[in-house]
């Protein structure tokens, strides 16, 4: 499946569910055949059903939250500096919640159903940041073109058309992703002069998402001390991304000379080759240091707009992971609740 190429890196990003919804059982049924195979789905074959759960979840599933609201009275640089260090730490907390992967990012419709077409409905969703699809035929689809000028939907497919499944599922995609954007792009303007200013260079940008697929990364979120992304594939294994540009190794220099590092240890920091991971003292030197060697991680140096030198930690001490909850664990969970609903009717 195509992925655009990414020109800013997320702040925060995980799998979130789309919802379909169509009068007709055996479609919804057939339709659920051909979706991809880690998409989280919900199906719905009464709008009635449908808008209850979606509005009754508007609330909770908008990604807006007080962590991202802009700082307005700023009285001195190093007092902003912590709101938005706080914002970041919030930020990755953000994976401890075990319903993140039950946002309805994205609802995909009918249009021709008896209760109310699928242009009503959506105009009678509550969420705002909620993406809409409609599925049309022939006879509707100019409704479908005036109703997506006039910002009333998102997208609209033909059904007939030949690959309307494979467009389907690429469109979800995109919107899933189009879902953090409001957010995040609030994120990346209130840190675009900090540390995380690393977050908009487009290179990088691109770079990351290659360390994603071959991870096989489906959710990340931004981290801070050490400054990175904390990244999850779909089991749940952890991986952090420390990245540091050359201001910040040498603040990290600093700090480890004034700890009374030894030289060895300031020799290997200066080749680029391995970055420390101090998790106990929020990645800097420790005082009183014996053994340094076991917290050194391989590290590999990219040039973007200025440059990087980044390691990867797998299933990083200090973060108290163990809980977790993985997609998977979320997608056998929905698996199990679909066919308990089906065998139902």
């Amino acid at each position: 499946m195509t992925k655009a190429t990414p020109k800013s890196i997320q702040p925060l990003s995980w799998p979130t569910t789309a919802a379909f919804v169509d009068d007709s059982a055996a479609f919804l049924s057939n339709l659920s055949l051909q979706l991809d195979p880690e998409l989280a789905f919900r199906l719905f074959n009464s709008p009635t059903e449908a808008l209850r759960f979606l509005n009754g979840r508007a609330a909770q599933d908008q990604p807006a939250s007080p962590i991202f609201s802009p700082y307005l009275d700023r009285t001195e640089e190093n007092d902003a500096h912590q709101v938005i260090a706080m914002r970041v730490d919030a930020i990755r907390s953000l994976v401890h919640r075990p319903a993140r992967f039950e946002s309805v990012s994205v609802v995909v419709v009918d249009y021709d159903m008896p209760e109310l077409n699928g242009i009503e409905f959506c105009r009678r969703l509550d969420n705002p940041a909620l993406k809409k699809i409609v599925l049309t035929g022939k006879a509707d689809e100019h409704v479908a073109v005036k109703s997506f000028n006039e910002g009333v939907i998102d997208r609209f497919i033909r059904k007939h058309e030949a690959d309307a499944i494979e467009t389907l599922n690429q469109t979800i995609r995109d919107m899933q992703a189009a879902f953090f954007d409001k957010t995040c792009g609030a994120v990346l303007d209130a840190l675009a002069v900090s540390e995380y200013a690393f977050l908009k260079d487009g290179s990088l940008a691109k770079h990351v998402q290659g360390i994603f697929e071959s991870l096989g990364i489906v959710e990340h979120y931004l981290s801070w001390q050490p400054h990175g992304l904390l990244m999850f594939d779909a089991q749940g294994t952890a991986y952090l991304l420390i990245l540091h540009t050359d201001a910040s190794l040498r603040g990290v220099r600093e700090i480890a000379v004034e700890q009374g590092a030894p030289a060895s240890f300031l020799a290997e920091l200066d080749s680029h080759r391995g970055i420390p991971y101090f998790w106990r003292t929020e990645g800097y030197y420790p005082a009183q240091c014996v053994e340094w060697q076991p917290h050194m991680h391989p590290a590999s140096v990219f040039v973007g707009e200025r440059r990087y030198t980044y390691a990867i930690v797998k299933k990083p001490a200090g973060l108290a992971l163990d809980n977790v909850l993985p997609y998977d664990a979320y997608l056998q969970h929905l698996d199990r609740e679909i066919q308990a609903a089906w065998d139902s009717h």
